[in-house]
């Protein structure tokens, strides 16, 4: 069985984290259940210097160290790796991040998960010159049973897999569009995830 997870708002609370940090620069307030679109830039209405200086602060090697825990996720994951399952976490974050990206892996018993970092989202606008340690060629010839993911944005990255299962990580910025097809399921946590999987794998 292979697994596909992202990472940020799948396995952390990095939205979260955002909303907090727009106050601290900008004075703004968008609550976490006001963010509505996973381009921070329309949730948060900000220019693009404001945006790529909230990101470059959101992505400093102590930042994504702090991120939290979302409930279930480490223990889930093991499980699964003991039952002999083979998990990745694709992560649209740039290779400049993956050091403390690993760090935050390991910190929370997670050592035995593959990390590459795909350039889902076009972020090389923020850090200049970014490198992805996963050409996009080459994901698209992996192949996954299932995937947790919560961007709408990487949905797109699954059509080259018509029978992969996918749980969307139920958060406000997927609420409002319909999921793209009958192999798409919204589970509000890891709990869900774990039983969906469970469900679907004796199938």
């Amino acid at each position: 069985m292979d697994i596909y997870i992202d990472f940020d708002d799948c396995l952390c609370e990095t939205a979260s984290y955002f909303s907090d940090l727009l106050y601290k620069m900008y004075g703004k307030s968008v609550p976490y259940e006001d963010i509505k679109q996973f381009d921070l830039r329309q949730s948060f209405d900000l220019t693009e210097e404001e945006y790529e200086k909230m990101m470059i602060e959101g992505h400093r090697p102590e930042v994504l160290l702090s991120f939290k825990e979302t409930p279930g996720a480490s223990e889930t994951v093991n499980r699964w790796i003991d039952l002999g399952y083979n998990v990745s976490v694709i992560t649209g974050r740039p290779y400049s991040c993956f050091e403390p990206s690993r760090q935050w892996l390991d910190r929370h018993g997670l050592e035995r998960v593959k990390m590459y970092c795909l350039n889902k989202y076009g972020r090389d606008t923020f850090i200049k010159n970014s490198d992805f340690s996963l050409e996009v060629e080459d994901y698209r010839k992996m192949h996954f049973d299932f995937a947790i993911e919560d961007s709408p944005m990487a949905f797109g990255f699954f059509d080259h897999l018509p029978d992969l299962k996918v749980m969307v990580f139920d958060r406000p910025w997927n609420r409002e569009g319909k999921l793209p097809g009958e192999n798409f399921r919204r589970c509000t946590g890891w709990k869900e995830i774990e039983k969906a999987v469970a469900e679907k794998s004796r199938i």
